[in-house]
C-alpha cells in the first residue's frame, strides 16, 4: 500500500511546515422555526500533519457539528460561515462535486456507530471496493478487491477474506468498527475525523481500536481530529486538546497542559468530574456470613437459559453464578457485552426464569415463583434503567411516572401526591417538575426521575443497569454522587451493572467479574481492582484508559507486556 506523501498527489500536499487543515472563525447555524440558532461560533485551529487534535465537550457543545461542517455533512437547514482550508483548498462554500472528491481522498470520517454508517444490504468488501472504484477511475474490480482485502488486513481484521464477503450484521461491534476504519483510510486521506469512534465498544475492544488508530496514524502520517467526551481516550491519543462549551472554544492547549494546568473554569470542572480508575475510596464491605438468610440478594449456582427463537438456537447465558449482596452494600457486576451481567439483572427482577440453582431476593425464593408472589417481591425491588428517555412514558407528566408504582401498590391519591413530592426532594429536583413531560427535561434530570421512581416503594434491593452510560461526564458525576448519597441514607442493597470500571471504583464496595456467562472472580473492590488474580480481570483492568497522559502511557506499556506485545 502506498503511504508516501507523493502518492497522495501534489494538490493535497500542504506547504512545508504548515498545517494540513486550517480552520478560521468557523460558524454553524441552523434555521429553527423562524430564526437562525447558533450551534458553533468563532471556531479556529490549525491541525498539523501527523498530529492528533482532540475536541472535547458535552452534548450540544458543537464539537461534532463544527467538524461535520468542514466536510459539508450538515442538513439543508444549516449554514456555515468562516473558512476551512484543507491543504490550501477552501472547503466552506465549495461546490458539492468538489466536496465529494475531497471526502475520502483528502479528509475522511470514522463514525460512532458502524452499524448505521455501513449499508446493511451490501457486503463489507463491496462497500470498500465501491469507495476505491468511485475515486480511482483506472482501478479494476479485481484490483479493488485485492486492495480491500489488503486494507482489512491492515486494520488487523481476523480472516480478511471472510470479512470481505460478510455483511455488517455478521461481524462483531469491534470488527464492524475495523471495517469502517478500513473504508475510511482506503484513499490515504490526509485528515481522519474520528467522531466518538469507541463509545459503543467494550473496554478491551476500545483499547484494541485505539491501538489500531495509533498504529495507522503513525504508518500513514495522517492527522486526526478525535471527537470524544472520554478524557481517558484523550489522554491515550491526543497531542492537543480543544475544549468546547455552548458552541464556543473555551480553551485550546497541549494535552499535557490541559490535564495538569487547565485554565478555564469549565475545563477544570470537566476534568474534576471524570472518574479515574485507581482513585476511588476504600469500599465498605460488610464482614458477615454471606448466606441466603442474611443477604438481601443471594444467588447460589444459578444457571439461566434462553429458549430457542426462530432460527436462533437455545443457549445458556449464565452458568453456575454465585453472588451475595448484603443490606447497605453496593456490588458492581462488570464484564463485556454478552458476558451475562444483564441477564442476571433480568433474573433478579423476575423477567427471565432460572434453570438451575438458588435465587433469593429480599427473602423471596425466585425459582418457580408464581405471579402473585412475583408481584409482592417486585415491590421490594427498584430498577434504574440505562436510557431514562425510553424508560419513561412520553405521554405522562413525570409525577405520574414516579407515582405509578405507588398506585399499583394500592396507595391513596393524597398519599401518592405527598410521596412524589418527597421523592423529588430526595433526588434534588424542584417539586413543580412533577407537571413536566420527559422531553422537557435534560438527560440527567430524566435519570433523576428514574431514580425517584425506582425508590418509590423503599426497595430492599436496587438494580441499576448501566444507569449513567448515556450521560455526559459532568452529569454522570452528579447522578453518581446523588445515588451514593441516597444509598448511604436508605441502606438498600445495590446491584450495579456496568462496563465502566472507573465508575465501579467510585461507587462499589464489592465487584464481581463476568466472562462468557460465568463469574470468574469476585471480592472486595480493593482486591479486584488493585490485586486481581484472574487473567481476564487483569486484561479488563489494563484496558481502561485513565485521564492522565503520563499514567496512561505507563498503563499502555504494561498492557502491551501483559499481552506479549510491543507498546506503540
Amino acid at each position: 500500500m502506498s503511504t508516501s506523501k507523493e502518492a497522495r498527489g501534489a494538490s493535497h500536499a500542504p506547504q512545508e511546515g504548515g498545517p494540513v487543515l486550517s480552520v478560521k472563525n468557523l460558524g454553524v447555524e441552523f434555521w429553527v422555526g423562524d430564526r437562525w440558532a447558533a450551534a458553533a461560533k468563532h471556531v479556529s485551529y490549525d491541525l498539523m500533519p501527523g498530529k492528533v487534535l482532540a475536541i472535547v465537550g458535552e452534548s450540544g457543545s458543537g464539537k461534532s457539528t463544527s467538524s461535520m461542517a468542514i466536510m459539508g455533512l450538515l442538513p439543508k437547514n444549516a449554514r456555515v460561515t468562516g473558512s476551512a482550508r484543507l491543504a490550501g483548498r477552501e472547503l466552506v462554500g465549495a461546490p458539492i462535486e468538489q466536496l465529494r472528491k475531497v471526502r475520502g481522498e483528502g479528509i475522511s470520517a470514522i463514525f460512532q456507530e458502524p452499524m448505521t454508517a455501513l449499508n446493511p444490504v451490501y457486503t463489507i468488501g463491496f462497500q470498500i471496493s465501491e469507495t476505491l472504484l468511485t475515486h480511482r477511475s483506472k482501478m479494476t474490480r479485481k484490483l479493488a478487491k485485492e486492495r480491500a482485502i489488503e486494507l482489512l488486513r491492515l486494520v488487523e481484521m481476523p480472516d480478511p477474506t471472510k470479512a470481505y464477503n460478510s455483511y455488517p450484521h455478521q461481524l462483531s461491534g469491534g470488527q464492524r468498527q475495523r471495517a469502517m476504519i478500513a473504508q475510511s483510510i482506503a484513499l490515504d486521506p490526509r485528515v481522519l475525523v474520528a467522531d466518538e469512534p469507541t463509545t459503543a465498544l467494550d473496554v478491551t475492544v476500545q483499547a484494541e481500536i485505539l491501538d489500531l488508530l495509533r498504529n495507522l496514524h503513525q504508518k500513514l502520517d495522517s492527522a486526526i481530529i478525535l471527537i470524544t467526551h472520554d478524557m481517558g481516550v484523550v489522554a491515550d491519543m491526543a497531542d492537543d486538546v480543544m475544549v468546547m462549551k455552548d458552541g464556543a472554544v473555551v480553551e485550546h492547549a497541549t494535552a499535557a497542559k490541559i490535564f495538569t494546568e487547565p485554565e478555564h473554569p469549565y475545563t477544570k470542572a470537566l476534568m474534576g468530574a471524570v472518574p479515574h480508575l485507581g482513585l476511588g475510596e476504600a469500599g465498605h464491605e460488610i464482614a458477615v456470613d454471606r448466606n441466603e438468610e442474611t443477604a438481601a440478594l443471594y444467588l447460589k449456582d444459578v444457571s439461566i437459559d434462553y429458549p430457542k427463537r426462530g432460527r436462533v438456537p437455545a443457549f445458556r447465558a449464565v452458568e453456575c453464578a454465585s453472588l451475595a449482596i448484603m443490606p447497605g452494600e453496593v456490588t458492581g457486576l462488570v464484564g463485556e457485552s454478552g458476558s451475562g451481567k444483564t441477564t442476571i439483572a433480568r433474573a433478579v427482577v423476575g423477567l427471565v426464569p432460572t434453570a438451575e440453582g438458588m435465587l433469593r431476593v429480599a427473602g423471596q425464593d425466585m425459582v418457580g415463583v408464581d405471579a402473585k408472589e412475583l408481584r409482592a417481591v417486585r415491590r421490594k425491588i427498584g430498577i434504574v434503567f440505562q436510557d431514562p428517555g425510553s424508560s419513561l412514558n412520553p405521554r405522562w407528566p413525570v409525577g405520574e411516572s414516579i407515582g405509578e408504582p405507588l398506585e399499583l401498590a394500592g396507595r391513596g391519591r393524597k398519599d401518592i401526591s405527598k410521596r412524589v413530592e418527597d421523592l423529588l426532594d430526595l433526588v434534588e429536583l424542584p417539586r413543580d417538575f412533577r407537571n413536566r413531560y420527559p422531553h422537557e427535561l435534560s438527560g440527567g434530570q430524566r435519570q433523576r426521575i428514574g431514580i425517584a421512581r425506582a425508590l418509590a416503594l423503599d426497595p430492599t434491593v436496587l438494580v441499576a443497569d448501566e444507569p449513567t452510560s448515556a450521560l455526559d461526564v459532568s452529569v454522570q458525576a452528579r447522578v453518581l454522587e446523588l445515588l451514593q448519597q441516597i444509598q448511604k441514607e436508605k441502606q438498600f442493597a445495590t446491584l450495579f451493572v456496568t462496563h465502566d470500571l472507573a465508575v465501579v471504583d467510585l461507587l462499589a464496595d464489592r465487584i464481581a467479574v463476568m466472562q462468557h456467562g460465568k463469574i470468574v472472580e469476585q471480592g472486595s473492590k480493593e482486591q479486584i481492582l488493585r490485586n486481581p488474580q484472574n487473567d481476564y480481570t487483569k486484561r479488563l483492568i489494563s484496558a481502561v484508559p485513565v485521564p492522565d497522559p503520563v499514567e496512561q502511557k505507563q498503563r499502555r506499556a504494561a498492557r502491551a507486556a501483559l499481552l506479549g506485545r510491543t507498546a506503540s
